[in-house]
């Protein structure tokens, strides 16, 4: 547990959500079932094995130690995760969570809930693409944007603060994208987007109508039952990237499945839609380093240059 602890006494939180230790990157043999996030005021360990109660007490103790460091004078919060087989158990460790819980990144303010189910409501490890995003809608103006899987649209919200026209949010599921609608208002956002919570590969039409777009931000699960398989269903949406894109647009191609490479992106890409040129692949953020960025969360910057090599 030492690794974790040392990280929890150098962390420098600011006020921005983010990852504090990352052990499935593999940089620390033997932590590769811990993760430690920040989601201000809130800190949330997860893991992937039952944690004795030793080990949970020696990590109040170094939250704690650190926090009065930090923020002397004020309680610390945090909630425990496990994730092993089945519905994740999620506890309030000491403290308190906010209700509503509202986080923020570079400006942008996001609501999750830590308590609830897997995913808070940002993923944190997405951060280099939101940021993609905002500067490239920043230095074109007017954007036409369509974000598929756009779960609590985050991707929506920081296209729209940095100039964006008009995002089309697509997600079947209704909570997500009721959350999503939430988080436009949170940042002051009442005009531009629109929402669809639908199965993509049921809503084509709909999609199709409302092109062609100049971004294409596509963030599916990796492997989610009834719903998206990468292995089967990645080349669905692959195929009709180009017919969605007007001319010079991008495609962000986003992929979390460690087992599933670069190449496998690559080649496809290269197969289904050859009018599409890769940019390049946006870095990870530092604190989700990993010995194999071939494992790591892929996300790639795909345009349409309409020429077929």
């Amino acid at each position: 547990m030492q690794a974790l602890i040392n990280a929890i006494a150098a962390m420098e939180p600011g006020t921005d959500a983010q990852r504090i230790f990352h052990g499935r990157g593999g940089l620390h043999p033997g932590y590769e079932h811990l993760a430690l996030d920040f989601y201000p005021p809130v800190f949330v360990l997860t893991s992937f094995v039952p944690l004795e109660d030793d080990t949970l007490a020696a990590v109040q103790t170094a939250l704690a130690l650190r926090w009065q460091q930090l923020m002397p004078g004020q309680p610390i919060n945090w909630v425990y995760q496990c994730r092993v087989d089945g519905p994740a158990e999620t506890r309030l460790m000491a403290g308190e969570v906010p209700d509503p819980h509202d986080v923020s990144e570079h400006g942008a303010r996001f609501r999750v809930h830590v308590q609830k189910g897997q995913n808070h409501g940002l993923f944190l490890d997405m951060a280099a693409g939101r940021q993609w995003v905002t500067e490239h809608a920043t230095r074109q103006p007017g954007l036409r944007v369509l974000n598929l899987f756009a779960y609590t649209c985050a991707f929506s919200v920081v296209a729209l603060k940095a100039g964006a026209r008009h995002v089309l949010n697509v997600d079947m599921s209704h909570g997500a994208i009721r959350i999503g609608q939430q988080n436009h208002q949170l940042n002051g956002i009442s005009i531009g987007a629109s929402f669809l919570p639908h199965d993509i590969f049921s809503t084509w039409g709909k999609i199709t109508r409302a092109g062609p777009y100049d971004l294409i931000i596509v963030d599916p699960p990796s492997y989610q039952k009834g719903s998206f398989v990468a292995t089967k269903d990645y080349a669905r949406l692959m195929r009709r990237l180009p017919d969605l894109l007007m001319h010079g647009g991008h495609a962000l191609l986003c992929l979390n499945a460690p087992e599933l490479g670069v190449a496998f992106l690559q080649n496809q890409m290269q197969e289904l839609a050859p009018s599409m040129r890769l940019v390049q692949r946006i870095a990870n953020p530092k604190a989700f380093a990993d010995v194999d960025e071939n494992r790591s969360l892929k996300v790639l910057l795909y345009q349409e240059s309409m020429e077929i090599s």
